[in-house]
C-alpha cells in the first residue's frame, strides 16, 4: 500500500502543480478561480487518499476532510465569481458569452432587500 499511495500522493501534487500553473497563465479572474478550483480540489483529495493509504489509520479523517473539500470548494468559488461579476470585473476579449450578463441578476435586482 506505500507504493500506492505514494503513487496517488505524487499524482494530486502534479495536479496541486498544475492547478498553480493555470493560475498564473489564465487570462482573467474567472478562468484563474475556475483552473485554480478544480485541480486543486482533485489534487488535494488525491494527496489525502494518498496519505490514507500510506497511513491507514488516518483514512476516517482523511476522508472528512475530502469531504470538506468537496463541498466547500465548488461553493467558495462560485461566492467569489459571483461577487466577480458583480463588482464589475471584465471578462477576457477571448471570452465567447456572459450568460449572467445576459440572463440579468435577477437574485440581487433589488440591492437593498439583500444589505449590501
Amino acid at each position: 500500500m506505500q507504493i500506492a499511495g505514494a503513487i496517488v500522493t505524487l499524482l494530486g501534487s502534479i495536479l496541486l502543480f498544475l492547478g498553480g500553473l493555470g493560475v498564473l497563465r489564465m487570462p482573467d479572474v474567472y478562468n484563474r478561480m475556475q483552473a485554480g478550483t478544480k485541480a486543486t480540489s482533485l489534487g488535494s483529495i488525491l494527496v489525502l487518499i494518498g496519505i490514507g493509504l500510506i497511513l491507514p489509520a488516518w483514512l476516517p479523517r482523511l476522508i472528512l476532510l475530502v469531504l470538506f473539500i468537496l463541498f466547500t470548494n465548488p461553493i467558495s468559488s462560485h461566492a467569489m465569481s459571483r461577487a466577480s461579476h458583480r463588482l464589475g470585473i471584465k471578462l477576457t476579449d477571448r471570452s465567447v458569452r456572459d450568460e449572467l450578463a445576459e440572463r440579468g441578476d435577477e437574485a440581487f435586482e433589488d440591492r437593498e432587500e439583500c444589505n449590501v
